[in-house]
């Protein structure tokens, strides 16, 4: 009996999948040629579902790398915000002019003066408090020089506690939620950015902090609750860094 060979291959990134051989189909028994129709059947669908195991496991693949293209995306983003904070504080001190020395009052004096001013001024300006420079210094320095996070904490907790009128206190609350969050602190972190969405409506840390509120809630599993601040954010401060993320995440939930 003649039999002919028709390949067919089909090539996927690193696999190649060849068709039965086929042979005629004219020749022989009606039970042989209809073995001979079986065979190439099986072998065709053996061959097809081969590739579509392969198309299925290049599907996660894409999937997985899509993924962590997000995430990374999401932590460049984090790098570069906590760079422009860096700079937001060198800029500070640098356009700072605290009083000379031998003007400048008492501690207990500047701090009677600054009491009856609300810290809801979008920008933080450079107080006059001389104690109240130092103990902010201290905490950011913890933060962004020496990276002793576990040591930041007590440090801005202390100084919202010693300082509850100081301009810095938003971001003083801003910096803990942030600290809290990394240690997996969810509901402490929390109730740190409810402070400056709550109490301080001015702040230039309140859109970051809804966006934060936001990403709490996701992790705890509340993707409505998330939902919302997602939008508050987009509502309230559309064209801004916390709103591009904010979109980002409601296309994930």
């Amino acid at each position: 009996m003649q039999k002919t060979s028709l390949v067919l291959a089909f090539l996927i990134p690193g696999v190649l999948f060849a068709q039965a051989p086929v042979s005629k189909l004219g020749s022989g028994s009606v039970e042989e040629r209809l073995e001979q129709l079986e065979r190439v059947m099986d072998a065709r669908n053996a061959a097809q579902m081969a590739l579509l195991d392969q198309m299925a496991s290049l599907q996660d693949e894409v999937a997985d790398l899509r993924g962590k293209t997000e995430e990374h995306a999401y932590q460049l983003e984090q790098i570069l915000q906590r760079q422009r904070e860096i700079y937001q504080e060198i800029d500070r001190r640098l356009n700072a002019t605290p009083a000379p020395a031998e003007a400048a009052p008492s501690a207990s004096t500047t701090y009677a003066n600054t009491s009856s001013t609300p810290a809801t001024a979008g920008a933080v300006d450079y107080s006059t408090n001389l104690s109240e420079n130092d103990a902010y210094d201290k905490a950011i320095r913890l933060v962004m020089e020496d990276r002793r996070y576990d040591a930041a904490i007590p440090e801005f907790r202390a100084f919202i506690k010693q300082f509850p009128n100081s301009t810095y206190v938003p971001n003083a609350h801003y910096w803990l939620g942030q600290l809290l969050y990394a240690e997996g602190k969810y509901d402490e972190a929390k109730a740190e950015f409810s402070a400056v969405v709550d109490q301080f409506q001015d702040s230039n840390k309140r859109g970051d902090s809804l966006l934060k509120l936001g990403i709490v809630a996701q992790q705890q599993g509340e993707k409505q609750l998330a939902r919302s601040y997602f939008e508050k954010v987009l509502s309230e401060y559309p064209n801004s860094t916390p709103a591009d993320l904010a979109q980002k995440r409601l296309a994930n939930l």
